[in-house]
C-alpha cells in the first residue's frame, strides 16, 4: 500500500512538474509571440529623415549649360554610356544630351521615370523633348540626397519592396545563406545542432542560422552568443514562419541585414548599401556587384572593398560560384560576371554630409519645428533649397580664394577662417552655405560668428537721408572731424585713411566708405531711425546698440543676418526671409509644410532704386572697383566692403540680379589679420560669384524718379559736356531748381553758354529759371535727356 501510494505521489508530481512546464513553456511562446508579432506588424524601423537639394529643373530656356546638366548628373550617380535603354545612364551628342531618368515621388508630385533629349545653345537649354511631356513643360531630376538625422544608434536605411528587388540578387542571397530557404520552417535542424554543441563544448563558436533566424538575430536580439539566446532565436524564428509568408520574411530580411559600416553610421540593408558602395540604386547594378553585396552578410569589416579589395573580390567571386552551381547563372554568364572588377566608388556618398555647413542650417531650423522622434524615426523627407552643384563649386572657389590670402602672409593668418552664404533675393531661398575653410566642427560660422560688420550698415544711413528728400546723390556732406558724447565719454570716429576729405558729394562718401561723413550723416537723423530701418530688414532690435559708434557697424551680427538686409536693397525693397527648406513630406508621402513665399515691404521704392545705384557706384569706382576686374561691368552689381577696427573682421556683401553673396573672414580669437573688406572678402567674394551664371542687377524704375545730370561740386542741375557732372537718380518732386551756368543751355534752348569762359561749375552761377523747366518737362531719360515735345528730343 505504501508502495502504491508513493507511487501516486510520484506520479502527481510528476504531472505537476509536466504541467507547469507545459505552462511556463506556454508562457514563453506566447511572450516570445507577442514580441515577435509586436515588432513585425508594427514599426518596424527608426527610419531617419532624409534631406535632399533641389531638383534640377529642365524647360526650354532654363539657364542651365551642358555642364551644369553633365555635373549633377554625376552627382546623382547616372553614367556615361554608349546608350540610354538603362536608367542612370545618359548619353552625349553633340550640343544635346540624352538622359534616361530614374522618376521620383516628391509627394505632391510623382515625377515619371522617362527619356529626355536635352539640347543646348549659349549655355542655356534651348530645346526638350521627353517620352512623357509634362503639362508644365518642366521635367524634373530626382533631388539629390544630402544628408539625414539619425536616430541615437545610428543606423540608416533606404526601405525597398520586394517586387522592386533584382532576381539575381535573390538568387545570390538563397544560393549563398540558405538553399533550403523556401523549403525550412525557420531553422535548420543540422545547422543548429552543431551550432548548439559547439558552444555547449567551448568550441570554435558556429552560427549554421537560416535567413530567418538572421532577420530574428538582427531584429528583437542583442549580440550576445549564449545558449538562451539561440534557443529564442530559434524559437521565434519558428513563429515568424509560422505568422508570415516567406515573401514578407524575406522583405524584412533585406531591409534589416547589416552590411557596413561609415564612420558612426550603420548601413542596413540592400537599398542603402548600393548607393553607399556604387552610388547608384539596387535596379541599376549588375550581377557582379549585387553578388558582392550578398558577400558582405559574413562580414562587412571584413570585405571591406577600400581596406581589403582582394578579400572583397575573393568573397564576391564565392557568390557568384555559389550561383552557378545552383544553375542560377550559365557558364557564359558566370565567365563574363567573374571577369569584373569590383567597381565600388572611389569614396562613399552617405553618411556624414557632403555639405554639412548647409546640412546645419536645415536641422537647427527642422529641429525648432519638429520633435526630435520625428526627425529620427519617422522617415520624413526634407527637400532643400540648396543648389549642389552651386555649393560645390563656390565651396572650392571659397576654399582656394582663403588659401591663396593665407598663402600672402602665413604666419598672421594660418588659423584664418570664414563663411560665405547665398541667396537668390527673389524668393530668399538658401542656394549655397560654407561655414568653415576647414572640415566641420559644428561650429557653424555661417550662423555662429557673430562679429561687428563695420561699414556694412552705411547704406542705412544714406537710405534715410534719401528718404528724408532732403538729399540726393549730388547732395554735398561734410566729411571732417566730429565729436559725440556717449556713456559718459566723447567718441571721436576717425576715416580708415586719418585724415578729412572735406565737402563731398553724397556718392563720393558712400562709395569710398567715408566714416566721418556717415557719423554726421547719421546724427542728423539720429541712431533712433537708424535702429528702426535695421528691425524692418529683419534685424532683432536687442541686438542693436543705442550708441552713435552702431553707424559705424560696431554691431555683432552672423553672415546670415547680414544677408537678409542686403537682400532688402537686392529685391527693391521687399523682405522675403531668408529659407533653406521648400517642402516636408512625411513617409506615406503627405506634405506636412510647405514653406511658401512670404514678402513684407521694407523701403519706399524709389528710396530702394536710388540706394541700389549708390551701391552700385561702389563696385563701379569705389572701394569695391576690384570686382569688375574678373566680373563683367556689364553685370552692374551692387555692394559694399566692411572693415571693423584694426582689421579683425573683413567683409563684403553684394548682389547680382539672381544672387545675394555674404563673405566674411576672420580669426576665432578675434585677432588682427590686416585684411579689409576690400583686400580680404571683396576678392573672395568676387571668385565665388564666378562660379554662378549671374543676370545683371535691373530694378525697375519707378515713375517718380528721374535721371539728372547734377554738377558734383553744387549740387545743381548740370550737363554730361559739363567739368564734374555726375548723372544720379532724383525724386521728380525733389529735383534742383537751379542749373549751373554750363548746364543751363541742355534745359533752356534760348540760353547761351560761352566755352570761353570759366569752365569750373564750382564757381558757375546757378540760374534760377531752370525750376519751370523742369516742372513742365515730361521727364528725362536715364541719359539726361528732356522731352520738349513729340517726335523732338534734346540731348
Amino acid at each position: 500500500m505504501k508502495s502504491e501510494r508513493g507511487i501516486g505521489i510520484f506520479a502527481l508530481l510528476f504531472c505537476i512538474v509536466v504541467i507547469g512546464l507545459f505552462v511556463a513553456f506556454s508562457i514563453y511562446l506566447i511572450r516570445m509571440d507577442n514580441i515577435v508579432r509586436d515588432k513585425f506588424e508594427g514599426n518596424r524601423w527608426d527610419i531617419p529623415a532624409k534631406v535632399f537639394a533641389r531638383p534640377l529643373e529642365i524647360y526650354s530656356n532654363a539657364p542651365v549649360s551642358q555642364s551644369d546638366l553633365i555635373q549633377e548628373l554625376n552627382f546623382l550617380g547616372y553614367k556615361s554610356s554608349d546608350n540610354y535603354t538603362k536608367t542612370g545612364n545618359y548619353t552625349t551628342s553633340g550640343n544635346s544630351v540624352y538622359v534616361h531618368t530614374r522618376g521620383f515621388d516628391f509627394g505632391d508630385s510623382v515625377e515619371p521615370e522617362q527619356i529626355l533629349k536635352v539640347t543646348f545653345n549659349n549655355n542655356a537649354i534651348s530645346e526638350v523633348s521627353a517620352t512623357k511631356p509634362s503639362s508644365t513643360g518642366i521635367a524634373r531630376l530626382e533631388p539629390m540626397l544630402i544628408g539625414g538625422i539619425y536616430p541615437q544608434h545610428n543606423e540608416d536605411r533606404v526601405l525597398i519592396k520586394l517586387d522592386k528587388v533584382p532576381k539575381p540578387l535573390i538568387e545570390a542571397l538563397i544560393a549563398t545563406e540558405d538553399r533550403n530557404f523556401y523549403s525550412h520552417h525557420g531553422i535548420s535542424i543540422r545547422g543548429t545542432a552543431r551550432a548548439l554543441v559547439s558552444n555547449v563544448t567551448g568550441g570554435k563558436r558556429q552560427g549554421g542560422s537560416t535567413l530567418t533566424q538572421q532577420l530574428v538575430k538582427n531584429f528583437y536580439l542583442t549580440p550576445e552568443r549564449t545558449l538562451k539566446r539561440k534557443v529564442n532565436e530559434a524559437f521565434m524564428a519558428m513563429l515568424i514562419e509560422l505568422h508570415y509568408e516567406k515573401s514578407e520574411i524575406l522583405e524584412a530580411y533585406l531591409n534589416e541585414v547589416h552590411l557596413g559600416q561609415n564612420g558612426n553610421y550603420s548601413i542596413n540593408g540592400y537599398g542603402l548599401a548600393s548607393q553607399f558602395y556604387f552610388g547608384m540604386p539596387l535596379r541599376e547594378l549588375n550581377i557582379a556587384q549585387q553578388a558582392y553585396l550578398v558577400g558582405l552578410v559574413q562580414g562587412p569589416s571584413l570585405f571591406n572593398p577600400w581596406r581589403n579589395p582582394e578579400g572583397a573580390l575573393k568573397r564576391r567571386n564565392i557568390v557568384l560560384n555559389n550561383m552557378l552551381v545552383m544553375g542560377y547563372l550559365t557558364e557564359a554568364q558566370y565567365e563574363t560576371e567573374v571577369a569584373r572588377p569590383l567597381n565600388v566608388i572611389d569614396k562613399p556618398t552617405l553618411g556624414p554630409s557632403r555639405f554639412p555647413d548647409f546640412m546645419d542650417i536645415v536641422r537647427r531650423q527642422l529641429r525648432a519645428e519638429y520633435q526630435e522622434s520625428d526627425l529620427t524615426n519617422q522617415g520624413l523627407r526634407i527637400f532643400t533649397t540648396l543648389d549642389p552643384v552651386a555649393q560645390t563649386n563656390v565651396q572650392n572657389a571659397f576654399k582656394s580664394s582663403v588659401s591663396s590670402l593665407v598663402n600672402r602672409n602665413p604666419k598672421r593668418l594660418k588659423d584664418l577662417q570664414g563663411a560665405v552664404v547665398i541667396t537668390h533675393p527673389e524668393n530668399g531661398e538658401l542656394v549655397a552655405a560654407v561655414g568653415s575653410t576647414q572640415d566641420f566642427t559644428g561650429f557653424n560660422r555661417a550662423l555662429d560668428a557673430k562679429r561687428q560688420v563695420g561699414s556694412l550698415l552705411k547704406p542705412v544711413i544714406y537710405l534715410n537721408a534719401l528718404d528724408s528728400g532732403r538729399y540726393n546723390w549730388a547732395s554735398q556732406i561734410e566729411d571732417s572731424y566730429i565729436s559725440i558724447p556717449s556713456n559718459g565719454k566723447n567718441w571721436t570716429p576717425k576715416n580708415y585713411s586719418g585724415g578729412e576729405h572735406g565737402v563731398v558729394p553724397m556718392i563720393q562718401a558712400l562709395a569710398n566708405s567715408y566714416n566721418l561723413s556717415a557719423v554726421r550723416l547719421g546724427q542728423e537723423f539720429g541712431v533712433s531711425s537708424f535702429r528702426n530701418q535695421l528691425m524692418k530688414f529683419g534685424i532683432d532690435g536687442n541686438k542693436i546698440p543705442s550708441y552713435p559708434s552702431t553707424f559705424l557697424g560696431a554691431v555683432d551680427l552672423s553672415p546670415l543676418e547680414v544677408l537678409g538686409i542686403y537682400n532688402n536693397f537686392a529685391t527693391g525693397g521687399f523682405q522675403y526671409p531668408v529659407k533653406s527648406i521648400r517642402t516636408v513630406v512625411d513617409a506615406k508621402g503627405r506634405v506636412l509644410d510647405r514653406y511658401s513665399l512670404t514678402v513684407q515691404q521694407t523701403m519706399n521704392p524709389s528710396s530702394a532704386y536710388m540706394i541700389n545705384y549708390g551701391l552700385q557706384q561702389v563696385i563701379a569706382s569705389g572701394t569695391g572697383r576690384s570686382a569688375n576686374a574678373s566680373l563683367s561691368p556689364n553685370l552692374k552689381l551692387a555692394g559694399k566692403s566692411g572693415t571693423t577696427n584694426d582689421t579683425r573682421d573683413s567683409w563684403f556683401a553684394g548682389y547680382s540680379g539672381n544672387y545675394a553673396t555674404v563673405v566674411w573672414l576672420g580669426l576665432d580669437d578675434n585677432a588682427i589679420t590686416g585684411l579689409t573688406g576690400s583686400s580680404g572678402a571683396l576678392p573672395v567674394w568676387s571668385n565665388v560669384m564666378k562660379q554662378l551664371r549671374q543676370k545683371p542687377v535691373n530694378l525697375r524704375q519707378p515713375d517718380d524718379v528721374q535721371w539728372l545730370w547734377l554738377d558734383r561740386y553744387s549740387g545743381f542741375l548740370s550737363a554730361p559736356y559739363c567739368e564734374g557732372s555726375i548723372q544720379v537718380p532724383v525724386l521728380r518732386t525733389k529735383s534742383p531748381t537751379q542749373a549751373t551756368e554750363c548746364g543751363l543751355p541742355f534745359y533752356d534752348p534760348e540760353a547761351t553758354y560761352d566755352p570761353n569762359a570759366s569752365t569750373s561749375d564750382e564757381n558757375a552761377e546757378p540760374t534760377d529759371s531752370i525750376e519751370n523747366l523742369i516742372r513742365e518737362s515730361d521727364s528725362l531719360d536715364e541719359n539726361g535727356g528732356r522731352v520738349i515735345s513729340s517726335g523732338e528730343f534734346t540731348n
